[in-house]
C-alpha cells in the first residue's frame, strides 16, 4: 500500500481551469483535485486525492476552480467623485476640454489632497471589497492623485494598509507623473525633475511601490519626460509601466518598451509597426475596455495585430473616478469580448496568467505546482460563463495563500 503525502488542504471533486499552457482550452483538467501546502499548490490532477492526505478537505461539489482574479490596472485610492463631469461629457464636453479647464485628474487631486489618510482608507476599502466579492485576490493600485510629495506617499501608504487589513495581495505603482499640478503650470520639465529627484527616491527607499507609471499624452507628458522617469526608476530598481496611446499616437509604447516595460496600457492608438518593439521587450498589452466605453471612444486597440505577433493581452478595470468608475473585473472581461473582440478564454487569461505577467508576479495567475494557492471556486458549467454573464457570478469560495477568505 502506497503511503500518502500530507498537505494542509485538499480540494476535491472539481474541474480546474489551470490557465496554464497545455494545448487544452483554459488548461482545463476535469474531475480533479488540488493539494495545497504552506500557501502553495503542490499537486493538481485527477488522481491527487489518492496521493495526498489533507489536514483539511474541501469538497468542491463539481465547481470550476480558476486562479484568483488579478486586476492589474486600477486607481482605487482617491478622494471625491466626478459625477458632475459625467454630466458635462453627456452634454458634449470632451475629456480633454474638461481637463484643460481644471477638471479631470486635477479636480480629483484637489479632493485627494484634502482627504485624510483615514478617509482615503475607508473609501478605498469599500471599493476593494467589491472587487474581492467577484474573486479578485490581487490588485494593482496606483498613486497619482496627489502630485505632491506628501499626498503621493499618503496614497501609497493607504495601498499597503489595504493589503494588511483585507488580506489580498496589493502591487503598488508610483504614478507621480499623472498630470501637471497647478503649482507647476507651464513647467513640465521642472515637475518631472521634482518627481525624479524629490519623490521617487523616497518611494524607493521606503519600498512604497514596485513600479512607476506615467500618463504619456498631449494632455499629460511627452516621451522625453517618460524616458527621464523610466531611466530614474530603473536606477532605483523599480519596474516600468505606462499609460500610452489612449488618445493619440505619441510613440509612448515604443519608449516604454525601450526600458523593458512590464506593460503598456490602453494602446487604442498603437500602430501596427510598433508592436514588434512591445513583443521584443516582453511587455504585456493591458486592455482597458471600461475607459473606452465610458469615454464613448471609437478607436479600438489593434487586438488582431497584437495576437498575430504573439503579444500577451491582459484585461483590467482601470477603476478611477473620471474615466472608468467600474468595480467589476468580470464586467471588464465581458466588455473586452464585446467591444474588443477577445474570446472568453483570452479574456480570462487577461485577468489571470497575463495579468500576473503585467505585474511581474511569476507565481500567480495559474494553477500548477509551485504557484500561490490563490483560487476561486465557481458554481458554473464552463469557464466561458465568467465573460458571458453580466453580474450573475460570484465565487462560492475564495482562497488567498491557501487560506479561505472570510473563514
Amino acid at each position: 500500500m502506497t503511503m500518502s503525502s500530507s498537505c494542509d488542504l485538499l480540494i476535491t471533486n472539481v474541474h480546474v481551469a489551470t490557465m496554464a499552457v497545455s494545448g487544452v482550452p483554459y488548461g482545463a483538467i476535469y474531475n480533479a483535485d488540488i493539494a495545497i501546502a504552506e500557501g502553495k499548490i503542490v499537486d493538481v490532477g485527477p488522481m491527487v486525492q489518492s496521493l495526498w492526505q489533507g489536514a483539511h478537505t474541501l469538497n468542491g461539489a463539481g465547481c470550476w476552480v480558476t486562479p484568483g482574479l488579478i486586476d492589474c490596472h486600477t486607481h482605487l485610492v482617491y478622494g471625491g467623485d466626478r459625477a458632475r463631469e459625467f454630466e458635462m461629457r453627456l452634454n458634449g464636453a470632451s475629456y480633454e476640454s474638461i481637463a484643460r479647464q481644471g477638471g479631470g485628474i486635477l479636480s480629483t487631486v484637489q479632493a485627494t489632497r484634502a482627504a485624510s489618510e483615514t478617509e482615503l482608507l475607508t473609501s478605498a476599502t469599500g471599493r476593494v471589497q467589491r472587487l474581492m466579492a467577484e474573486g479578485v485576490t490581487t490588485v494593482e493600485i496606483k498613486s497619482g492623485y496627489g502630485l505632491d510629495r506628501d499626498t503621493e506617499l499618503k496614497m501609497l501608504r493607504v495601498a499597503k494598509q489595504l493589503e494588511a487589513q483585507l488580506g489580498l495581495h496589493v502591487e503598488s505603482t508610483f504614478l507621480g507623473a499623472h498630470a501637471l499640478p497647478a503649482e507647476f503650470a507651464g513647467r513640465p520639465d521642472d515637475y518631472i525633475a521634482f518627481v525624479c529627484g524629490d519623490v521617487l527616491p523616497e518611494v524607493a527607499a521606503a519600498q512604497w511601490a514596485s513600479s512607476v507609471d506615467i500618463f504619456c499624452e498631449h494632455i499629460g507628458f511627452s516621451t522625453r519626460h517618460a524616458a527621464r522617469l523610466f531611466a530614474a526608476a530603473l536606477q532605483y530598481g523599480l519596474a516600468v509601466k505606462a499609460h500610452v496611446e489612449q488618445l493619440s499616437d505619441l510613440k509612448g509604447a515604443v519608449t516604454a518598451a525601450k526600458y523593458g516595460a512590464l506593460s503598456v496600457d490602453h494602446i487604442e492608438y498603437l500602430q501596427a509597426e510598433d508592436i514588434a518593439a512591445i513583443k521584443s521587450a516582453g511587455s504585456v498589452a493591458v486592455l482597458l475596455p471600461s475607459a473606452f466605453y465610458y469615454l464613448n471612444e471609437t478607436q479600438k486597440p489593434p487586438v488582431q495585430a497584437l495576437r498575430e505577433q504573439g503579444v500577451d493581452l491582459a484585461v483590467a478595470t482601470d477603476h478611477n473616478p473620471g474615466s472608468s468608475p467600474l468595480l467589476s473585473l468580470l464586467t471588464a472581461l465581458n466588455m473586452a469580448c464585446v467591444l474588443f473582440g477577445l474570446s472568453p478564454e483570452e479574456a480570462l487569461l487577461g485577468a489571470t496568467r497575463n495579468a500576473a505577467k503585467a505585474l511581474g508576479l511569476a507565481r500567480k495567475g495559474q494553477i500548477a505546482p509551485g504557484f500561490d494557492a490563490d483560487l476561486c471556486l465557481w458554481p458554473m458549467e464552463h469557464p466561458s460563463e465568467l465573460s458571458y454573464a453580466i453580474n450573475q457570478h460570484r465565487p462560492v469560495a475564495v482562497l488567498i495563500g491557501g487560506e479561505l477568505v472570510g473563514q
